[in-house]
């Protein structure tokens, strides 16, 4: 099968492997459509990513197939069923790591549910976490809204990682796809003022299209006198790009008792914190790892938003591509061009 191999830092190839075998408990799924996350992705291939070190890896977390094959165990997947977050772990050639494996042209989706119920989810049986998002979507929900379920689910997921409540006023740094999910997510979710930061004018513009209160470059003087001319600070800030630095900035825009709420993986081993900036009490959340039960039940809610037309694919796909493009799609994404980029198979 073909998938896209990171086979040195900087350096990613389309190459071919063996097709993954399902266990007993899982289903091979034969890969649709995918998408890029800018951030994780990018830091994989650019070496960057904390915690990895062995290449070549073979790259992809957001993707979505139809199952062709089941374990004799599996009870919660069909052949035809469309299933999103599949992955492959392990690989018959020797030498190749997994960046999660998303981008292989057939995935494993593993029963979760069955192996509660068989009491074997557990390390010793082969269990990972990440089994319990690994499901199917209704027939309703296209292909393209699916892959963008894997962003979407972890997004509203993080509304409860970060105690976000409603009429909460927030400023969020970075207009991707995480950034403008939270924009999207909130209005919908009742917060109150909503405003972006952005260095790209175009995805300034594609947040205010989107419902954002105002919108900022991030060294303009219009972003400096905000909360002069607001006449109060935040209720959270919210990082959307996983940079430290934003933190200080964030720091004093908060309100007492606020909260600065970084979203994504933060390169940086360690992380200074100018307390002197900001309140004498702030919350600090660093989400850089989905919270898996809350991404599990984000799928209801979202796919009858999905269905109202209340969140678009169209708002956040704005490149196409074929697999065997990945090259020009990861350029595209560097390049500051992508929201967020699909990749057909």
């Amino acid at each position: 099968m073909r998938t896209v191999a990171v086979v040195e830092p900087g350096k990613v190839e389309v190459v071919d492997i063996a097709e993954p075998k399902p266990g007993a408990y899982q289903a091979r799924v034969k890969t649709e459509a995918a998408c890029l996350c800018n951030a994780t992705d990018g830091k994989l291939v650019a070496g960057l990513f904390p915690g990895v070190e062995t290449y070549p890896l073979i790259l992809g977390h957001e993707c979505v197939g139809i199952v062709d094959m089941v374990g004799d165990k599996v009870r919660n997947f069909k052949a035809g069923d469309r299933v999103i977050g599949g992955l492959v772990f392990d690989f018959a050639e020797p030498g190749y790591s997994s960046g999660w494996g998303g981008f292989c042209e057939y995935t494993l989706a593993t029963d979760h549910d069955a192996m509660v119920e068989d009491g074997v989810a557990d390390a010793e049986h082969g269990w990972f976490e990440c089994y319990e998002i690994q499901r199917a979507v209704p027939k309703d929900i296209s292909v393209e809204a699916a892959v963008l379920l894997c962003t979407w689910r972890e997004v509203y997921g993080g509304f409860g990682d970060f105690n976000l409540r409603q009429a909460d006023d927030i400023l969020v740094f970075g207009a991707g796809p995480v950034g403008l999910s939270f924009l999207s997510f909130g209005k919908l979710l009742g917060s109150g003022y909503i405003g972006v930061v952005d260095p790209l004018e175009n995805k300034r513009q594609r947040a205010l299209a989107m419902g954002a209160d105002q919108v900022f470059a991030p060294d303009s003087d219009e972003l400096k006198q905000l909360i002069e001319k607001r006449g109060k600070p935040f209720d959270a800030v919210i990082d959307a790009v996983g940079n430290s630095a934003i933190i200080n900035t964030a720091l004093g825009m908060i309100k007492l008792g606020g909260a600065i709420c970084v979203y994504g993986v933060i390169t940086d081993e360690t992380i200074t914190v100018n307390k002197a900036a900001g309140p004498y009490n702030f919350n600090l959340y660093v989400h850089q790892w989905p919270t898996r039960f809350r991404e599990r039940a984000a799928q209801e809610p979202l796919c009858e938003w999905i269905r109202q037309g209340k969140i678009k694919p169209e708002d956040f796909l704005t490149h196409d591509f074929k697999m065997e493009q990945i090259n020009e799609a990861l350029e595209a994404v560097k390049n500051g061009q992508v929201i967020k980029a699909i990749l057909r198979y």
